[in-house]
């Protein structure tokens, strides 16, 4: 696996039954708390494992910490936090390393391993299947505008809730179905790793934006005026791909190209399968997860349509 596709991991056989799976992520703090910050930026590093059909194995800490502002118990805090998500996912914290900097960031260098033949790919999605989503989005506008104390503190706890959960208990119910391609929803939003998935595929996907899980709260803040760094961006390198077949609001719009830290899995199934995966991830607790659409075949125009 290499960087044709703008897949979540690299993957690099080491003999016909093992294969590993390499990946990288760090992030700046989200919330204020120490702890959660290392829970959320771990939970979101280990994800691109899952989204390869893998088992996370072992974590490196990647840390910038300005020593000179905080004190050592802030970096313990947050280094306990990620240790709590990687021992939950069943990996071990093998070491790291740490700089000096003006502003916090951490995150994890991730090892797993996976099957040389049973691995997923953003690619593969078929003409039939249908789309399902793990997680609500709408992390990114909640936390910019809690900076501004318009968040209630129950939105912002369901939504730290959800950021804290790893993808581990979806990735297991995946693999009990013929998954034929897979992503995490992250910092590009949905709109851009659907786009992903789409392009790597050579199909077409047709999004119902009413079926898609959106934390509470995230509309209204975008209704308010409140956005994210990266919106903007974000739909810039999806805009001649993607068609609203419906008349949305400019601010309602937002929220496909909103940010994600630590989102859901993101998977193409069979459509025959796509039901039984629903009532299987509901019995198993991923409770928020729906199916947001289905794929159709490539053909002239946008490779996205939100309806």
């Amino acid at each position: 696996m290499g960087f044709e596709t703008a897949d979540d991991a690299g993957i690099y056989r080491l003999t016909d039954e093992l294969a590993i799976i390499t990946t990288a992520d760090f992030i700046t703090p989200p919330v204020e708390d120490g702890y959660l910050y290392g829970q959320i930026a771990a939970a979101n590093a280990i994800s691109d494992v899952y989204a390869m059909g893998g088992r996370p194995v072992t974590c490196l800490n990647l840390v910038s910490f300005p020593s000179k502002k905080l004190g050592p118990e802030i970096l313990h805090q947050i280094i306990s936090g990620a240790l709590s998500k990687i021992t939950e996912a069943g990996a071990v914290l093998a070491g790291g390393h740490s700089i000096e900097d003006d502003e916090p960031k951490f995150g994890l260098a991730v090892t797993g391993t996976v099957h040389p033949e049973k691995y997923w790919t953003n690619g593969g999605a078929l003409p039939g299947d249908v789309l399902v989503l793990t997680k609500p989005i709408g992390s990114g506008v909640l936390f910019n505008a809690n900076l501004k104390k318009w968040v209630s503190p129950a939105a912002l706890d369901a939504c730290v809730d959800t950021l804290i959960t790893l993808n581990k208990t979806a990735a297991e119910v995946l693999q009990e179905f013929k998954v034929h391609a897979v992503t995490d929803v992250t910092g590009f939003g949905l709109a851009g790793h659907g786009f992903e998935m789409a392009k790597a595929s050579n199909v077409k996907f047709s999004i119902d934006l009413e079926t898609v899980p959106i934390m509470t709260e995230s509309l209204e803040m975008y209704r308010r005026g409140m956005s994210t760094g990266v919106n903007a961006f974000n739909r810039k390198i999806v805009e001649k791909y993607l068609h609203f077949e419906k008349d949305l609001p400019a601010w309602h719009q937002e929220i496909v190209f909103d940010p994600q830290t630590s989102g859901g899995l993101l998977a193409a199934v069979s459509g025959a399968q796509g039901q039984p995966l629903l009532d299987k991830l509901h019995a198993k607790g991923v409770l928020q997860a729906r199916i947001i659409g289905r794929v159709d075949p490539s053909e002239d125009g946008p490779l996205i349509r939100i309806h």
